[in-house]
């Protein structure tokens, strides 16, 4: 029997979506993929080389619950020269993945009934993991006139005395918006001023096509209520290699290393000896121009949805995803995704995944694929719609 905390948390319906999508390839049908939130891109060949060496020298044994001390150093250095902000190497703590950055700082900051407030649409795990640790979610519907992302006024307004945290993203998860820089220090602020924890993902902070990327580590005033989560996966092509971290205050940092070393004790040490070399020059050459391709989809893909009946109210400014309405053709995005999945091969993510705020009428498109995958899965829709 399941435990009520189990039974609470929802599943992702994408992963039945993509199962379904492998079961009829078995079958030898051709699915256009534009579902799931994973580079196509190989991982550079320089984090490739490190990770064998790495395991041909024996570097396959436990590091630190909060990770190699390197690792943290090289992550320290790259905030440093890459936005100009000051890290302590020892308030960077390596976890396996994104998730497990944000297992960490859920973990350590919230009391059972504790409220964390964040936007609806918004990634799925982040109110799945308040629910595991028997918090409170506070989700706030939000839509194109916040280009879907939170505000001071929004927090404002649903504040509660036990709110004691809200999370935010940008680029977001499935919208692909911003945060507004001005929003961000305002919201950071006010959370100060309420002794509570602003957790800022970051994990798609280097995928931002027209605008300079940025961190909000930048604000400084308020570091000590910030935590910033990021990871290896998206830019830097390593999802299977799971490493990530988190950006904590010095309160939090014990803690932190505490829970590490009782859920997951450390992150996969040759995975860590192989991200060592995501900094280097001729990586980001190779980083770069994916970025570069991802931005020529997005161009490809953004106007010829609008022409098919889309509608795109905000241009994704970053990730790898268009959040679009679909209430033209649909009222149930689950049955249009499978429809459309199951008569014409394409697969796309329904918006129940990311929340309750309409998401009945509204899909996720990943421009994850090639554009020539991309014109071909336009060319089923337009046919088939």
């Amino acid at each position: 029997m399941s435990s009520s905390r189990i039974n609470d948390i929802q599943p992702f319906h994408v992963m039945a979506l993509l199962a379904r999508a492998k079961e009829l390839e078995t079958q030898g049908k051709n699915i256009v993929h534009m579902e799931v939130g994973e580079p196509d891109f190989p991982t550079p060949q320089p984090i490739i080389d490190a990770g064998i060496k790495a395991i041909s020298k024996g570097n396959v044994h436990y590091t630190p619950a909060t990770g190699l001390p390197a690792l943290r150093q090289a992550i320290a250095d790259h905030y440093q020269s890459r936005f100009n902000v000051s890290v302590s190497s020892k308030r960077i703590v390596i976890t396996p993945g994104a998730s497990g950055a944000l297992m960490l700082a859920l973990g350590t900051i919230i009391n059972e009934g504790d409220e964390v407030m964040l936007a609806d649409p918004g990634y799925p795990c982040n109110r799945n993991f308040i629910r595991f640790l028997s918090g409170k979610l506070c989700s706030v519907a939000v839509d194109a006139s916040s280009a879907y992302q939170l505000t001071l006024e929004h927090l404002k307004q649903n504040w509660q005395a036990n709110t004691k945290a809200v999370i935010v993203a940008s680029p977001s998860n499935p919208t692909g918006t911003l945060l507004d820089k001005s929003e961000l220090v305002k919201m950071s602020q006010f959370v100060k001023e309420q002794g509570a924890y602003l957790i800022v993902d970051e994990i798609y902070s280097e995928l931002v096509y027209a605008n300079d990327v940025s961190t909000a580590l930048a604000i400084e005033s308020y570091q000590e209520n910030i935590i910033v989560i990021n990871s290896f996966s998206k830019y830097y092509n390593m999802t299977g290699w799971r490493v990530g971290w988190v950006v904590a205050p010095d309160s939090t940092v014990d803690d932190m290393d505490k829970l590490a070393q009782n859920i997951f004790l450390a992150a996969p040490t040759p995975a860590q000896h192989a991200a060592l070399a995501a900094f280097k020059p001729e990586t980001i050459t190779i980083l770069e121009s994916y970025k570069k391709e991802f931005h020529q989809r997005r161009d490809f893909l953004l106007p010829r949805l609008k022409d098919l009946g889309f509608k795109i109210e905000v241009e994704p400014q970053g990730a790898f995803y268009i959040y679009a309405s679909c209430e033209k053709f649909t009222t149930d995005s689950y049955k249009f995704a499978y429809d459309l999945l199951e008569n014409i091969g394409v697969a796309i993510t329904p918006g129940i995944d990311f929340g309750e705020n309409k998401a009945n009428t509204f899909v996720r498109f990943a421009y994850t694929t090639s554009i020539e995958r991309l014109e071909e899965g336009v060319k089923r829709l337009n046919n088939y719609l």
